[in-house]
């Protein structure tokens, strides 16, 4: 025992390192902080897990019936009018004997499609005088109420129908439609330390449905911070009441459950803090339950582990009896035109009513995995045990026998969380172990100077020109990581342009317009290294750069639109600046698109470049010019957009431009959402009204709202181009089934 001590205080810089580095993974797995990089590979060591132990079998007892291309062809393009829905209900329960439907669908507005209420508006004031109308009217009214038509053939059957949660900050979230009773109550749960999402909105059933149907479930999907679904709340919180999911719902009315219990556990050793619900019990069935009362979805495998019936073939009496009868029926929709696909362990476009499939059949077989609180004590012993054991080893072995424990362990490890899943049913993290004894294992092994001195050399010189100079250290730390091999990566191109550039350089002697492009450059090549971009070109007076290559970066969209937003404040000092010296002030453009782009040395046998190229780049050029047409300053793709939700965009149209024939979305940034003042978010709710105004072809009302907006906008330059667009369809109205895109002819 005296030798060890004394060999692990000759070591003490190593035994420090190691400690330092245990210490690390112990803060992360209690929660006091969370690093990213290491939930990252949980998630992956999840989903590698998942994959090798999922099924792989197709499950009949949930059948999808599927609002799919072929339904949307066949039938025409959603929402479907109410009644053809009764219709599908009727042939469900008449024809095919189901045992129960869900909609994982929201029916949050009245079906005006049937023309009832421009009828009854002409009952009621043109042709008021007309008994004969009015009393046809009364006649077939009936048959035109769809709402009533659905309602009523829902009566009949058993129907759950489907709702959401919104999770945004309180202000301004929209509270639509009708909310079903609560399972649980604010006193069932008053003393208890359970973490429940708390929603702030809900996008409920219209009133009269909701009062028809046999029950009702929310079908939020929150992803985890990489954007993934594995797991789904089973209980959110909304004003003190508690409401469930969708699969719960159904799973309760399956088997007749007329309440759902819970199952709250004593904490090991009088923890504090511990929440104790691990449970909710449906009859004998039983859903585990996390922190946050979400459970871990139980995939089968990929897209296709339960059956997908048309739902046009079941309109016709097409679909084979034999899949539907006596079963329960999800109706939901892969067409990805109805953008309900999630991104799951399985695949990247995973049907989201599938994840119900896979809750509800998973929850009736008791085929669930646990992932508990209590998992985080489990961890910290696990922890502390590789930990010690990895400090020991390093100090006491060779580097061939430390090489061979570290390898042991880790398979001893990986083996010991196996068995846990795979007979216990529970979930276990994996990766902070094993992370954890590979890095003290390379920080007792490395011979770090010597490769981190030769690596820094290999890439300043590869990148040293294109990226700044702390990158260059970071990318450094793993050179053989690097190259300029060509390949296809997601990124984030950003394009600037000055405006009227040729009237300034026609004002200018050379000399100043070659130091007046200097100080103009200059700042903004720095905001762009600062935001940890890649400058790929100057083009005269236009930038070119990327974010996300050749340094990897999960947050390149993020890291490119402060850039383009930090350029835009910079140009304000930077014109500050020229006007003192009797220069000419100066005006940019800039374009944002993320997306798939190929990303290399490139180019000719006598000259080679580090770029980008593909459809993505080319829209981000385009994006740039179309700043003048809508009078702003910085235009980025729906792409960007959605990959950084925490700004607020102001929509400026759904073009196509030229060169492309697929629509895209295009919108201005204004700032962190919850920085917004509230005079945006006024001005924002009635421009959002007003484009549906205009792409719903009222014009008059459109007009009006543009006119308004001008007057009160700080930023009116969008409003008069709408203005002026809404003149000429007037003129020349557009086809009746326009989709609202406006064709950009020129770049």
């Amino acid at each position: 025992m005296g030798a060890v001590l004394a060999k692990l205080k000759d070591n003490w810089s190593r035994v420090a390192m190691s400690a330092a580095v245990l210490a690390l993974f112990l803060v992360h797995a209690t929660d006091t902080w969370r690093f990213e990089f290491i939930e990252q590979m949980e998630n992956l060591a999840y989903d590698s897990h998942l994959e090798v132990t999922m099924p792989r079998t197709v499950d009949d007892s949930v059948v999808i019936v599927d609002i799919d291309e072929t339904s949307l062809t066949a039938e025409g393009r959603w929402p479907w009018s109410r009644d053809k829905l009764a219709h599908l209900l009727d042939r469900l329960f008449q024809q095919y004997k189901i045992k129960l439907v869900g909609f994982d669908i929201v029916f949050a507005e009245p079906d005006e499609s049937s023309g009832l209420k421009t009828l009854e508006r002409l009952a009621k004031n043109d042709l008021a005088g007309n008994q004969d109308f009015v009393n046809r009217l009364d006649v077939i009214r009936p048959q035109l109420d769809y709402d009533g038509i659905f309602a009523e053939t829902m009566q009949k059957y058993n129907v759950v129908l489907g709702y959401y949660f919104n999770f945004d900050s309180e202000d301004e979230v929209a509270k639509i439609g009708e909310l079903p009773e609560p399972l649980f109550d604010k006193s069932d749960f008053q003393g208890k330390a359970v973490q429940f999402l708390t929603a702030t909105g809900f996008g409920g059933n219209i009133k009269a449905l909701q009062a028809s149907a046999l029950g009702a479930g929310h079908f939020t999907q929150q992803p985890d911070r990489d954007g993934v679904v594995r797991r789904v709340p089973m209980l959110v919180r909304y004003n003190d009441r508690y409401y469930g999911s969708l699969s719960l719902e159904m799973v309760r009315r399956v088997l007749g459950v007329d309440a759902i219990t819970t199952r709250f556990e004593k904490p090991l050793f009088e923890a504090r803090g511990y929440p104790g619900l691990e449970w909710l019990l449906v009859g004998n069935a039983g859903v585990p339950v996390d922190k946050n009362v979400k459970t871990l979805v139980p995939f089968r495998g990929p897209k296709g582990s339960f059956h997908y019936v048309p739902a046009t073939d079941v309109l016709n009496g097409k679909a084979d009896p034999a899949l539907l009868n006596d079963k329960i029926v999800l109706i939901g929709t892969s067409a990805p035109v109805l953008l309900d696909l999630r991104a799951t362990p399985m695949e990247e476009a995973y049907p989201g009513v599938e994840v119900h499939a896979n809750l509800i059949a998973g929850i009736l077989s008791g085929r669930m995995l646990e992932f508990p609180a209590y998992t985080m004590g489990a961890e910290v012993l696990m922890l502390l045990a590789v930990g010690i054991g990895m400090i020991l080893g390093g100090v006491l072995l060779s580097p061939l026998n430390t090489t061979l424990f570290t390898l042991v362990g880790i398979m001893v490890y990986i083996a010991f969380n196996h068995l846990v899943w795979a007979f216990g049913h529970t979930v276990l993290p994996l990766a902070s172990g094993i992370m954890m004894a590979l890095t003290m294992f390379l920080l007792n092994m490395s011979y770090g100077y010597f490769v981190e001195t030769r690596g820094k050399r290999q890439i300043t010189g590869l990148f040293g020109q294109y990226v700044p100079p702390e990158l260059v250290d970071e990318m450094a730390k793993a050179p053989t990581q690097y190259s300029l091999a060509a390949e296809s990566r997601e990124l984030t191109v950003l394009f600037s342009d000055v405006r009227g550039f040729t009237t300034i350089s026609e004002g200018l002697k050379p000399e100043d317009l070659a130091d007046l492009m200097n100080q103009f450059l200059s700042p903004m090549t720095e905001v762009i290294h600062h935001c940890r971009g890649t400058i790929d070109k100057y083009m005269g007076d236009a930038i070119m750069a990327f974010w996300g290559a050749p340094l990897a970066d999960g947050e390149h969209a993020r890291h490119a639109l402060e850039a383009a937003m930090e350029m835009i404040v910079k140009l304000d000092d930077i014109n500050a600046q020229f006007k003192s010296r009797g220069w000419p002030e100066i005006n940019i453009g800039v374009g944002l698109n993320t997306g798939l782009m190929n990303v290399g040395n490139m180019g000719s046998s006598f000259r080679m470049a580090y770029t980008v190229i593909g459809d993505a780049v080319n829209l981000g050029s385009r994006l740039e010019g179309l700043t003048k047409k809508y009078g702003v300053r910085l235009i980025v793709s729906e792409t960007t957009k959605d990959a950084v939700p925490e700004y607020a965009y102001r929509e400026l149209d759904r073009v196509r431009v030229k060169g492309k024939a697929k629509p895209v979305a295009i919108y201005e940034p204004l700032g962190l959402a919850e920085q917004l003042d509230p005079q945006w978010k006024k001005e924002l709710r009635l421009f959002a009204e007003t484009m549906r105004l205009y792409r719903a072809q009222q014009w008059d009302t459109a007009e009006l709202n543009f006119v308004n907006l001008q007057r009160g906008s700080k930023s009116p330059a969008l409003y008069k181009v709408y203005a002026e667009r809404v003149a000429h369809f007037r003129k020349a109205p557009p086809a009746a089934d326009w989709d609202g895109v406006f064709e950009h002819e020129s770049k």
